[in-house]
């Protein structure tokens, strides 16, 4: 168990990372976009995370238990096969008002998870390589592991919709309090349900039951107030009390304490930035600018159509709206490294909790930096190319005849219209 980790399984390691966390991820933005550069690429990758499960399995040095990490690796190939026979089946251009719509539909959704099975994937095998979560620490595991990523996910989303998702967020006729307030409601009840188990109630399991508790209850208020499309400080204001709560959750070791309460400090200033934004900073982009009905003048949006001509003020209010993402990835990445089996090893290493937080945070900066390049390869790839004015006659993907890829016959992809406007949300 102890043994060095051999180069056959660094390879291992750096391989299925670099599939699973940058070429699928590119392959589907790509595949949303309708770039030529998808297939070459999901290819690419589909035959790198094959080679890279029989290296893994073919190393030497270091032995590992059954674990969870190599059952979920002989799972991940039923979707990479499913995904593969719709990709082939969408290559054949057949039952195009029949099979075909729903293989587009199923292909899309599904390709959509691979970031997050790839996630999932990763944190499993880090668990294994360190032999955290096994025995009575699996309880503490799924909790950091489940509610870190949780703020990780809510901060990738904020940042998609302050950046590209707009137009689909007013397509639902909602306002984003309003999803938000849903999942903090449903996520608040199976907490409240959860956190206790055994007769014994110990000061940690209060706390957890009550946090759920106060996660149902203001989602419930959340779901009240932003109903009509209406905005409201609830889902902010309920981050920075859970923020507060964690700040004061007092732990076996001081390190821990310390990290929990740096996690928490983090937690309500991401908290407190939305609450700003939500009362203060998106009235004022609304005041200053003109008033149009487009995404780009929408109350949710960073696009300028000119911007030569940007208010400084408004400039400001661009950046600031990046605080309370950037602050709930870094909340959520402190989070996931704050178990009891993580804190130890830093401590017998002799790491402060200063050091640690700066470690995690700089993973933080480097992760979000990573998202908006993958938003901005969006907006910049395959048919939202002819959207920002680029002249390319051989990227037959920016123009779309329907939503079913109807082949282009030579000839027409120059006389063709350029499509509508996209968003995401349009499959």
């Amino acid at each position: 168990m102890n043994a060095p980790i051999d180069s056959v399984l660094w390879i291992h390691m750096v391989l299925q990372a670099t599939v699973w966390g940058v070429i699928f991820p590119v392959g589907m933005v790509l595949g949303i976009t309708r770039s030529r550069w998808h297939v070459p690429l999901q290819s690419t990758g589909f035959a790198l995370t094959t080679a890279g499960y029989f290296i893994g399995h073919a190393h030497k040095g270091r032995a590992f238990l059954r674990s969870v990490h190599g059952s979920y690796a002989k799972f991940l190939y039923l979707p990479i096969a499913l995904q593969l026979a719709l990709g082939v089946y969408l290559k054949l251009h057949i039952h195009e008002k029949t099979v075909r719509p729903y293989a587009v539909k199923a292909h899309g959704v599904l390709g959509k998870l691979y970031p997050i099975f790839g996630w999932i994937q990763m944190v499993f095998g880090s668990a294994t390589l360190l032999s955290y979560c096994r025995g009575g620490a699996l309880g503490q595991c799924l909790a950091h592991y489940i509610m870190g990523g949780g703020f990780i996910a809510y901060g990738i989303i904020m940042a998609i919709i302050l950046l590209a998702g707009e137009g689909w967020l007013r397509r639902t006729g909602r306002s984003q309090e309003w999803w938000d307030s849903w999942v903090i409601m449903l996520w608040g009840i199976v907490n409240t349900f959860t956190e206790h188990r055994g007769s014994h109630w110990s000061s940690k399991d209060m706390q957890h039951t009550t946090m759920g508790v106060l996660w149902w209850a203001g989602g419930a208020l959340g779901i009240f107030l932003s109903r009509n499309n209406q905005r409201c400080v609830v889902p902010a204001l309920i981050i920075i009390l859970t923020g507060w709560a964690m700040s004061e959750h007092a732990q076996a070791l001081m390190l821990s304490t310390k990290v929990h309460a740096a996690f928490g400090n983090i937690l309500m200033l991401a908290g407190a930035t939305r609450l700003v934004e939500i009362c203060f900073v998106i009235p004022s982009i609304e005041s200053s600018a003109p008033s149009v009905d487009s995404d780009r003048h929408s109350d949710r949006t960073i696009a300028l159509d000119n911007p030569a001509q940007e208010n400084p003020r408004i400039a400001i209010v661009h950046a600031f709206r990046h605080l309370p993402p950037f602050l709930l990835v870094s909340a959520g990445f402190l989070f996931m490294s704050a178990t009891d089996e993580e804190l130890e090893k830093v401590h017998d290493i002799e790491m402060d909790h200063v050091t640690y937080t700066l470690i995690m945070l700089s993973i933080a900066f480097a992760f979000y930096t990573y998202i908006l390049s993958l938003i901005h390869l969006w907006s910049n790839s395959g048919r939202n190319t002819a959207k920002n004015g680029t002249d390319n006659a051989e990227n037959v993907e920016m123009q779309r005849r329907n939503k079913w890829y109807e082949q282009v016959p030579l000839g027409e992809a120059d006389a063709e219209p350029l499509q509508e406007n996209f968003a995401i949300g349009d499959m």
